[in-house]
């Protein structure tokens, strides 16, 4: 899996909100992933509808599938583990009480752009 696969996944959940989408480059001081993308929703609803739209949309560029989903039916903190990255898709509360941004402030961050995929308002 390549970079391609970690940046179509930050687009394909930058597409689904309007929270702000982090790629972290997390290899060197890690180990065990090469990055972390850190995405948030509103609600359970559009946290599910993020990670949803990143497995499908990484597994159309042949990207694969995740190897475990954890969190989905709960939906506060869902983890898309693709190995060599990991997709965290938070409620907002969640994002902001577990920081992970702050947490790995030493990893470089990936800058935009990425790929966006084409935006579908989402309903309420």
């Amino acid at each position: 899996m390549s970079l391609n696969s970690v940046l179509v996944a930050a687009g394909a959940a930058s597409s689904k909100t309007d929270d702000p989408t982090v790629v972290l480059d997390v290899g060197e001081l890690l180990g065990i992933t090469d990055h972390f993308v850190i995405t948030s929703g509103s609600n359970a609803r559009q946290v599910r509808t993020i990670a949803e739209e990143v497995e499908m949309r990484v597994k159309a560029q042949g990207g694969g599938s995740p190897r475990c989903i954890e969190g989905l039916q709960d939906a506060r903190w869902v983890l898309l583990d693709y190995g060599q990255f990991v997709v965290h898709v938070f409620l907002d509360e969640a994002r902001h009480f577990y920081n992970l941004e702050r947490l790995w402030s030493d990893a470089p961050r990936v800058e935009e752009p990425w790929p966006r995929a084409e935006r579908v308002e989402m309903e309420s």
